[in-house]
């Protein structure tokens, strides 16, 4: 399957960096939307590259040098594994592209700056995404609170329980100091979307996290305390070990909006104990990727019922009322009672355009998306005081935050 074309030029000729997970997810969003051309793409794996050429009769690259010199190409996508996103990303910069990086931003706020200074040196845009902040309810329910509609924030609270550290791996995501794990997988998430909301100025951070299965030896659970700088607090729990899962409380939606089967508990624990060995696990794991035999057709746009995709179960308080996302909208409880708030989705399954309506915006108009440089290193720094809480057992205090600027128009 191509991506369509119109008489018109795409505002985002796009080269994906990056076959795997992420990009899946994300495909269908590339695909429907009418600002976006795929143009090339690169991954280590030929079969990917041979099914990629096939799929969008475009070329696959052998390296992303090779690609990121393609006159055609604008923007990239960077989906790697976290640790070489600096890298890719400073690769990309010096040849002029414009780039989306998934989250994690990076691994340290050193590598964060490398490559903000990279994008600024060589005049592109930066932009740190899919995140949950980018979730139509979750950008609903920061319009009303700056609305004051509802009175003063005080607090966000925020909680996540699922099989996510259960769920069939590669050695390196379970491995910390490679971006394995809660924290720099699920926990910015969780981050970036609280941020948004209390208005992004994290003062400080207290945290525990715990690593409770020894065969899951990095962080697969943590609650953590966030203090802002105007007087707001929120507190985000998440749990990945497959023992409760909070989508019995969001309607049996699921993480990317797919209505799920309800009672599927320890299933994930269930088909980890029929693996011999970790090569078993990591093979699994590579059998669903894009373009392996294993995996059949090419990338589609879904058309069964989805709603809109949520990070758990999230309550906003105000002086004046409640508020959390609903399947299709924003649930707010007031002196009133309780009202929906309906919020349109998007163009695809899951939905994830938002962030290629904030990139095509910077493209147009030559400012900064939201979810820029600064924003993404806020985001990491809030993560690795988290880790850093946790070992110290002490409050963390911040230095690199950034505010959340006036929401942007849509495109």
């Amino acid at each position: 399957m191509t991506a369509v074309n119109s008489d018109k030029k795409p505002t985002l000729r796009l080269g994906v960096i990056g076959l795997g997970g992420a990009t899946k997810q994300i495909m269908p969003t590339f695909l429907s939307h009418p600002e976006v051309q795929i143009v090339a793409a690169t991954d280590l794996r030929p079969e990917a590259c041979e099914r990629f050429t096939a799929d969008f009769n475009a070329p696959a690259y052998a390296n992303i040098e090779d690609l990121c010199r393609d006159p055609a190409i604008n923007t990239v996508y960077i989906a790697t594994p976290h640790q070489w996103h600096k890298e890719h990303a400073l690769v990309a910069a010096s040849h002029g592209k414009h780039i989306i990086v998934e989250k994690p931003m990076a691994l340290t706020v050193e590598d964060c700056d490398a490559m903000t200074q990279a994008a600024t040196r060589n005049g592109v845009h930066l932009m740190v995404g899919h995140t949950h902040s980018f979730d139509p309810p979750v950008l609903k329910m920061r319009e009303i609170i700056r609305s004051g509609d509802l009175g003063a924030l005080a607090m966000i609270n925020t909680w996540s329980y699922s099989n996510f550290l259960m769920r069939p791996r590669r050695p390196e995501e379970l491995d910390t100091k490679k971006g394995g794990g809660i924290i720099y997988n699920q926990v910015p998430h969780q981050v970036d979307m609280v941020r948004l909301l209390g208005g992004g100025l994290v003062r400080s951070v207290r945290s525990m996290a715990w690593a409770l299965e020894p065969s899951r030896p990095t962080e697969g659970s943590h609650i953590t305390f966030l203090q802002f700088e105007n007087g707001s607090a929120a507190s985000m729990v998440f749990s990945g070990y497959d023992y409760f899962d909070s989508d019995e409380f969001h309607s049996w939606v699921g993480e990317s909006g797919e209505e799920k089967q309800p009672n599927r508990h320890g299933s994930a624990r269930a088909a980890l104990r029929k693996f011999v060995n970790a090569g078993d696990e990591a093979n699994v794991k590579s059998s669903s990727a894009y373009g392996s035999a294993a995996s059949t057709g090419g990338p589609s746009v879904q058309q069964a019922p989805w709603h809109h995709p949520h990070c758990g179960v999230t309550i906003v308080s105000c002086a004046l009322g409640d508020m959390r996302p609903s399947a299709d909208g924003v649930l707010v409880y007031n002196q009133a009672g309780s009202a929906e708030v309906p919020v349109p989705r998007g163009r695809a399954f899951p939905d994830k355009g938002m962030v290629v309506d904030e990139m095509v915006l910077a493209l147009k108009s030559g400012k900064s998306p939201l979810h820029d440089g600064a924003w993404g290193k806020a985001t990491m720094e809030v993560c690795e005081a988290i880790l850093q809480s946790a070992r110290e057992k002490k409050e963390v205090f911040l230095h690199h935050q950034t505010p959340v600027r006036d929401a942007q128009p849509a495109v």
